[in-house]
Order: structure tokens, then sequence, then C-alpha cells
């Protein structure tokens, strides 16, 4: 119920928002007349997704994973890798759109419960999607690591966070997140209840165990207002 939280926070990218990078780099590409396809996708996320492994980690910095990511693609077009990625946030920030259920999940908790994001995604991107959206001014803080300088799952992006709401008593904060190895790990080491939004793409580490299990944000919007 919502009297048992004084404040719940959100990821962003596949927990609030679509997040469809292949739509993305198509369009990006595009405007360099290059079908970008199924199989250059496959590539892409083999470099990618260790990237962001090292990210989360702590072993490069956000700014090192948006060029890293896009140097063949860069060398190939001759274009730099950060005007790739520059043009690759771009492109998302114009076709993200909040998950089913997410906007009025987001209302109903307005004005009831402090409610924030804390994202590891990019800052040209996050904050150019919620003024799009008009969910911004739902928020009563919005924390992108690449600005604070680290990462969840460190417990130190939480303690900030935590920080900007008052210190509330962490039992009575929730974090809500897609990804068991940064959102929800990162939660319970920082002494929060958490909530695994299971959307299909992800496995569930046995060693980790967040607090509920969904798989919609109309089926948590249903646990907080039972």
């Amino acid at each position: 119920m919502l009297q048992d939280w004084d404040c719940i926070l959100f990821d962003a990218d596949d927990t609030l928002f679509h997040f469809d990078a292949l739509a993305g780099l198509q369009r990006l590409f595009a405007s360099y007349d290059v079908q970008f396809t199924d199989h250059d996708y496959a590539e892409y996320q083999a470099i990618n997704k260790p990237l962001w492994v090292d990210y989360q980690n702590g072993a490069i910095s956000a700014l090192q994973l948006q060029t890293r990511r896009f140097i063949g693609w860069g060398d190939k077009l001759s274009v730099a890798p950060e005007v790739l990625n520059s043009g690759f946030l771009a492109a998302m920030a114009e076709i993200c759109q909040p998950l089913d259920g997410a906007a009025h999940l987001l209302k109903t908790l307005h004005g009831k419960v402090q409610v924030g994001i804390i994202t590891n995604g990019f800052t040209a991107l996050q904050q150019a999607r919620l003024e799009r959206t008009g969910l911004r001014e739902l928020l009563d803080v919005l924390v992108i690591s690449e600005q604070v300088g680290v990462p969840k799952p460190d417990v130190r992006i939480f303690d900030h966070t935590l920080a900007l709401l008052g210190n509330p008593d962490r039992e009575r904060v929730l974090m809500v997140g897609d990804t068991p190895e940064s959102d929800i790990l990162g939660g319970i080491n920082a002494g929060l209840k958490t909530c695994w939004l299971d959307n299909g793409s992800r496995v569930l580490p046995p060693e980790i165990k967040p607090t509920w299990q969904v798989q919609s944000l109309a089926e948590l919007e249903a646990l907080l207002t039972r």
C-alpha cells in the first residue's frame, strides 16, 4: 500500500521507457545512407554489451563507453565516434516512448510519495526524453550516473539520490528496475526494498532476491494501491 512507502525510485530504460536500440541505430545510419541490418546490430551489441558491464563495474567512464562502441563505424564512415554517438542519442530521444502504464503510474504516485529516477543512461537522452513526454514534472529527482560519476550498482549513487530526497528511512524506499545486476543488486546493497520488472529479456540470477517481482507497471501499480 502507498502509505508503506516514502519514496519510489525507478530505472529509466526498459523500466519506464521503451528502449529500441535497433530502431535508433537504423534511424542514425539512414542519415549516412547506410541500411543497418540485424547482422550489423548483432555485431554492435557484441561490442556494446561488454562495454556496459565494464561501465557498471567502474572500469571505464561513460564517455569511453559512448565512443568505443562506435569506433568501427566511425572508421568505416570517416565520422568521429563522438558524432555518431550524439546522433544515436538524438535518434533515441525522438523515438522513445513510455512503457504501457508508465505515465499512469507516475501520475498516481505524484504528490503521495517522493518519486525519482536513477539511470545509467546518458544525460542528453534522459533529459530530452523526459521533457518531450512531459514526465519530468512528475519527478522529485532525476539522477544520471554520467553526471554523478558512479553508475548503479555502486551504493554511492543510491546514497546521493537519498540525500537529495532528505535521507528517508531506507526500509520505506522501493527501487524498481528491469536489470537485476544494477537495479536490484544495487538497491539491495543500499538497504532498499526492490521490485524487479521482469519483461522477459533477462534472467534473474538465483543469488539476487528482489522483494517483489512483476511483469508490468500495471501489476506494480495494483500492488502499490491495493
